[in-house]
């Protein structure tokens, strides 16, 4: 389901309102109404400074509604990436929202079968998950086999773990609108 403008901009408006209060600079959650906030979808979202990536969580699963979801991974995009350091008050002005809003992901029997720039990939093996985004291939021009090789590296694979029996492929699709800037 596409989303509509003004959706859109309520659920980005959100996701700035739940970094706003992780950092500080405000204490309440932005109180908004759009029917889009009770979707239950997988979501992520993507902070990035000055056109560079500075935090990006999300959620795959579907249980909870956006109005939920969406101020928890932009906290967690703020807080808790592994990769970087929590997110400033000094930075705000700063940090580009982006938002990946998720359709439910299908197992793929054919791993090369997936559309670079169309699909996400989520490969899983012995309690381990990689996931990256749609737009991370096409944004590095990778292709289906360094795509998939660079899921299984972020799961903690061999980079041909995707080809071995007993590991799990999937694809996904994300609905992905930011900020401007």
């Amino acid at each position: 389901m596409t989303l509509d403008h003004e959706s859109r901009r309520v659920l980005l408006q959100l996701a700035r309102s739940a970094l706003e209060v992780a950092v500080g600079t405000t204490r309440d959650l932005a109180v908004l109404e759009n029917p889009a906030l009770r979707e239950r979808r997988g979501a992520f979202v993507t902070l990035t400074r000055r056109g560079v990536l500075r935090g990006c969580i999300g959620r795959v699963e579907s249980d909870a509604p956006l109005a939920t979801v969406l101020p928890e991974v932009a906290r967690l995009a703020a807080l808790s990436d592994p990769r970087f350091s929590p997110v400033l008050a000094t930075e705000l002005a700063e940090i580009r929202i982006e938002i990946s809003l998720l359709t439910v992901p299908t197992p793929l029997r054919e791993p090369l079968a997936l559309v670079v720039g169309r699909d996400g990939v989520i490969v899983s093996a012995r309690g381990r998950r990689g996931l990256l985004l749609p737009q991370v291939a096409a944004e590095y021009g990778w292709s289906n086999q360094e795509f998939l090789a660079r899921a299984c590296a972020k799961a903690g694979l061999s980079g041909d773990a995707w080809r071995a029996a007993g590991v799990r492929v999937a694809t996904f699709q994300a609905e992905v609108f930011a900020e401007p800037g």
